[in-house]
């Protein structure tokens, strides 16, 4: 799956024009690989974004085309979070 579809799917990004626009600025990387929008996602891969000075880090833990809301926050683990980043996802 696409990392901008991805973000937007799993909810850790809720809009795929903002996880366009933070993959195409730099800010999105896969193993510490700046990523491209069109980066292919898969199961145990470690994501880390960064807005601003707040960074979160995840592990990819399942690859869904579709889910519900309440079932989103399955598609991934928390490794590390700054607190506006809980914010940004809505937690």
């Amino acid at each position: 799956m696409r990392l901008d579809k991805y973000l937007k799917v799993s909810r850790i990004i809720k809009r795929r024009t903002v996880a366009k626009e933070a993959c195409d600025g730099g800010r999105v990387s896969i193993g510490g690989r700046i990523a491209k929008p069109g980066t292919e996602v898969k199961e145990g891969d470690i994501l880390e974004i960064r807005f601003g000075s707040r960074l979160g880090r995840y592990q990819v833990t399942e690859v869904r085309e579709v889910t519900r809301k309440n079932e989103a926050a399955e598609m991934y683990r928390v490794l590390s979070e700054d607190e506006g980043m809980a914010a940004e996802r809505g937690e």
